[in-house]
């Protein structure tokens, strides 16, 4: 593997974060030019979900029911400077260029495109960078459930690339869309931008993309930092946040015990009773300590979830339950099983 030489564009679809030098094989790849992407998703309108769930249970099995597995052609020529893959259609209809687009959002018939520019592949430090399916999983809830979120604020922890607060941002009132890293803060800023039709800001609408490190004790004020929340916005937080969303976003377990430290602070902090949804994908890893396939990355979320529920300390109550993920499904990927959504509700004693 060492011996293999990057070019500019070269992708990774896929890496198996525990490989052994795994993550320098990423950082070599960056090194010589990450490529960027702007995905364009288009949400199913009614009806379309079923068709979409069952196409998507036959997209990887051949007539006899084997792993049918698309390969690159050897001679494949691509230029991945910028593109604009098409990754959702609605009813069976895709747009293959801007000239489409453009005559589309001219008929008024772009309301449910959303662009988000992405990578395709990261080291471990970089891995908002990317879509999950846990944000298509989460943003599939919201809007199958937007009375939950209509006219609410609502924080986003670890946003990443921001698609689920630019999804949420169609029905709630204000999202605070929050997570560390000046470039990840700068992509996702400029995934909200490109989505301005789709949010329809404005002064008390929209959604503000904000620096939240789980490690600190407190939120980044300094008026000279850039992504610095104001103290409006603080107070603004504490007083009208009721609801908490992470899609994704426990991979590392020193990180997983940040979160929930930062989860308590903030909700114990809100005037209002509050809840969580947190999505994952409960991924099956083989380790060399083990000898053997192993969650451990969902087997410490689990666990802290547990400790939340079971948490007496006389003044916060943490209620933990599974939501089913029956709900229907308003983007095109594969629903996998080991997805998973979790409901907390917190609430001072």
């Amino acid at each position: 593997m060492d011996q293999v030489t990057f070019q500019s564009d070269t992708v990774l679809s896929d890496v198996h974060l525990l490989l052994p030098n795994a993550r320098h094989l990423m950082i070599r790849l960056n090194s010589v030019g990450q490529p960027v992407f702007v995905s364009k998703f288009r949400i199913l309108q009614d009806g379309e979900q079923e068709e979409v769930q069952e196409s998507e249970k036959n997209t990887l099995l051949d007539d006899d029911g084997d792993l049918d597995v698309a390969r690159k052609p050897k001679h494949a020529v691509c230029d991945r400077e910028k593109v604009h893959p098409v990754i959702l259609s609605q009813a069976g209809e895709t747009v293959s260029d801007d000239d489409e687009e453009d005559e589309a959002e001219e008929e008024g018939c772009a309301k449910d495109l959303i662009k988000i520019e992405h990578t395709m592949a990261t080291p471990l430090d970089d891995v908002g960078k990317q879509i999950w399916r846990g944000a298509f999983l989460l943003s599939d809830f919201i809007l199958s459930h937007p009375d939950v979120f209509r006219e609410a604020t609502v924080l986003e922890l670890g946003a990443g690339t921001g698609l689920t607060s630019i999804v949420t941002a169609s029905v709630a009132k204000m999202v605070y869309c929050t997570d560390v890293g000046e470039d990840l803060l700068d992509m996702c800023q400029r995934n909200v931008s490109l989505n301005s039709r789709y949010i329809e800001p404005s002064a008390e609408r929209g959604v503000k993309v904000r620096q939240l490190d789980w490690t600190a004790d407190d939120f980044l004020t300094d008026a000279d930092a850039e992504f610095s929340w104001s103290e409006e916005e603080v107070a603004d937080l504490h007083d009208s946040t009721t609801l908490v969303i992470a899609a994704d976003v426990c991979y590392d377990d020193d990180l997983t015990d940040a979160l929930f430290r930062a989860l308590y602070r903030i909700t114990s902090n809100l005037r209002k009773p509050s809840t969580t949804y947190f999505s994952i994908e409960k991924r099956l890893n083989f380790t060399l300590r083990h000898m053997d396939m192993t969650c451990e990355a969902y087997d410490h979320f689990r666990h802290c979830l547990e400790q939340l529920g079971d948490m007496t300390d006389g003044k916060m109550k943490f209620t933990v339950s599974p939501v089913p993920c029956s709900f229907p499904q308003f983007f095109q990927y594969e629903r996998v099983d080991q997805l998973e959504l979790w409901k907390v509700s917190a609430s001072a004693l």
